[in-house]
This record gives C-alpha cells, sequence and structure tokens, in this order.
C-alpha cells in the first residue's frame, strides 16, 4: 500500500493514538480515557523537546498507525547519537498489509537524517508475532531489557 503518509502528530490526533495504544491485551491494562488531560499534558511535553517525534500514519484520511522517535546522544562509541521507537501500534484493520513496515522505515529514515548510527526498540516478552516483525525488518534481539516500574 503506497498511499501511507507519515507525519507529526498534532493534538487533536492524541485521543486516536491512545485509542490504538489501549487496542491490545497489554495496552488495554495500561492506557485510560483518551480525553484524560494526563494525555494532553505527555503530548505537549513530547511536541516541545526537539529529541522527539510523535507520528501518526494516515491512510484516506484516517489516521491508521502511529509511533514515537526518541533521539537520544551518548557519549559512548564515540559520541553516537541512537534513536528509540516507541509506542509502535498499528489499527486493527491495518494489520498484516504493510503499514508498520512503512512506518517503521519511515522512523529508521528519520534517525538516519538525525545523525544516529543506530535504532533501538524494546517489545514485551509476550508480543511474539512482533518479535518475528522486527526481526524481520533486521533488528536483533542482542541485549535484555530490564525496566523499574516507579
Amino acid at each position: 500500500m503506497d498511499d501511507l503518509e507519515i507525519r507529526r502528530a498534532v493534538l487533536a490526533d492524541v485521543p486516536v493514538i491512545v485509542a490504538m495504544l489501549a487496542d491490545d491485551p497489554l495496552g488495554a491494562t495500561r492506557e485510560g480515557d483518551p480525553g484524560d488531560p494526563a494525555y494532553a499534558m505527555a503530548f505537549a511535553a513530547i511536541d516541545a523537546d526537539p529529541h522527539q517525534l510523535l507520528a501518526v500514519a494516515e491512510r484516506g484520511g484516517e489516521i491508521v498507525g502511529t509511533l514515537q522517535v526518541t533521539v537520544i546522544p551518548g557519549l559512548s562509541r564515540r559520541g553516537m547519537s541512537r534513536a528509540l521507537i516507541e509506542a509502535v501500534r498499528v489499527r486493527a484493520d491495518q494489520r498484516g498489509h504493510g503499514t508498520g513496515r512503512q512506518l517503521v522505515q519511515w522512523a529508521i529514515d528519520h534517525a538516519r537524517s538525525q545523525g544516529c548510527g543506530l535504532v533501538q526498540l524494546t517489545t514485551d516478552r509476550s508480543r511474539a508475532d512482533a518479535h518475528r516483525f522486527y526481526e524481520g525488518l533486521g533488528f536483533e534481539a542482542t541485549h535484555l531489557g530490564m525496566k523499574l516500574a516507579l
């Protein structure tokens, strides 16, 4: 499908993005009401940070996917910047048609344009389909990710 348009998200997109984040077994337990003011505040912080890009994919004027890219400057690897891809979601009725592949490839191209030498992401251990998807894009499971809830 080549009619996909990817752009920076705007505040009006937030309810649709939140609905996509909530539309799976893990997200359903983490997300709340898309109208919750916490989402608008989070969007404002993301949008104001030059190292952040919250993007949406549109097809036929409808949002069908989203992801967030964070550029992380660093000292390791001779001062190399890296990009972190987070919150990749494709609307349920658009899955399996290349939308996610186009969206992630766009994020990789964005990272490259920002001077990043590495793109990384995490995915929940239970998401076997996502693991296959990312491996198909060339990602390798090279590290063990850890989290600490605060």
